[in-house]
């Protein structure tokens, strides 16, 4: 990390984001550091980015494979864990902490060091909340960027050091009423300018047909994946894709599992229905271009990506999550019009039996989908990230 900040003059601008563990913290970051090295940002000075991240796998693979600008994306993994309370959670938690808060001073150290100003943009979650006690010591100040409708601990616990907040999301209740409400934040690559045609013909597939586009996000989603296979072995599954071509991101294969990836591949070569199936997807811009209707997870990201490329959406709330964040982050695109929320009850006979009827009515109601694009085209832009950018920009500039 040092060597992108080797260098600083003082009107140059050094923002390290930390978060990590998964996609849904790394992304909305770097949609933010690309708003923050455009030549509008308005920084005044030479802009560089960092990231402070987990030492989970997915995290090196995201960042190894991004640029911000002409740079690779640096950055330092933690050994942060999340806090869980059972007893082999807890003491990972408790001793990791005190390596994570001395990585995280060390990092903002360095870009203090360099003459240039420092800021750290907290994308929420459990790397980040060291990281905002280490800037909390070096005197550098923190931005809070909530993701979620529901913050979660570290949020929480973040919010008493951060010098200012906004939320992608609205927060209930008195205690957030000082919380900024933005759009969502969004990636440029998210979101292709390519027609749906084109878009179906860079992937292979028929541009005329409707697209059916299936993601589980970046760690994937194995209910959803299993239900689609009880789906495309049903009459009624198969009768409501036929005329339909499908996308569908599955996650990452396990080891101890037999593979989803072949499974479902044969599944819908078996139903005659044309596939695109992969693990994970890079450039999502021109899936959501090919879409017509998603069926997904309701992540902050993908709820700003339906929202920014104005695809009608079946969502599926995580459905493990205590506090329901999910299943409160699609309230505002299920308010509108634009997508329905549906709850995924993970074996899959259920699925079929609750699930599977609402999908398959709305493959047959074309006018139906045509409504909720309308419904989602009436939503003002989804600028959060070009919004942060600007926040971030000035709040390093104050005194």
């Amino acid at each position: 990390m040092s060597n992108m900040m080797s260098g600083m003059a003082s009107g140059d601008l050094h923002v390290i984001f930390a978060g990590g563990g998964t996609g849904g913290h790394i992304f909305p970051a770097l949609a933010i550091a690309e708003e923050l090295v455009a030549p509008a940002s308005g920084a005044g000075g030479r802009v560089t980015c960092s990231w402070l991240v987990s030492q989970r796998p997915l995290d090196a693979k995201i960042l190894g494979a991004a640029r911000v600008g002409e740079q690779p994306a640096a950055f330092v993994a933690l050994r942060a864990q999340p806090l869980i309370l059972r007893p082999r959670g807890l003491w990972r938690f408790v001793n990791s902490w005190g390596a994570s808060v001395r990585a995280a001073r060390a990092a903002v150290g360095a870009g203090g060091g360099q003459g240039g100003r420092v800021v750290v943009a907290a994308m929420g979650g459990f790397v980040a909340a060291p990281a905002a006690i280490a800037a909390r010591a070096e005197r550098v100040p923190v931005v809070l960027v909530n993701l979620d409708a529901v913050p979660g601990q570290a949020n929480r616990l973040i919010a008493r050091y951060a010098s200012r907040i906004v939320s992608a999301a609205p927060v209930e209740g008195a205690k957030f009423a000082t919380w900024e409400v933005i759009p969502p934040i969004v990636r440029r690559g998210a979101v292709s300018t390519l027609s749906p045609q084109s878009a179906r013909r860079a992937l292979g597939l028929d541009p005329d047909r409707p697209t059916l586009m299936i993601t589980g996000g970046s760690q994937g989603a194995g209910s959803i994946n299993e239900w689609m296979l009880a789906l495309l072995a049903s009459s009624e599954g198969r009768t409501a894709l036929a005329g339909w071509q499908v996308l569908h991101q599955t996650g990452p294969e396990k080891a101890d599992a037999p593979s989803i990836l072949a499974k479902l591949h044969d599944a819908y070569q078996h139903a005659s229905i044309r596939a695109v199936v992969t693990p994970f997807v890079d450039g999502m811009g021109a899936w959501w271009a090919s879409a017509t209707l998603a069926i997904c997870r309701s992540g902050a990201g993908n709820v700003g990506e339906v929202w920014a490329n104005r695809v009608p959406a079946v969502f599926m709330p995580y459905p493990y999550h205590k506090d329901q964040h999910q299943r409160i982050n699609a309230r505002q695109l299920e308010g509108c019009g634009g997508a329905v929320v549906c709850r995924d009850h993970v074996a899959p006979s259920e699925n079929a039996r609750w699930l599977s009827p609402t999908v398959c009515a709305l493959l047959a109601d074309g006018a139906k989908v045509a409504a909720m694009r309308t419904a989602l085209e009436k939503l003002p832009a989804a600028d959060g990230a070009a919004r942060v950018a600007a926040l971030l920009v000035a709040r390093a500039s104050s005194p």
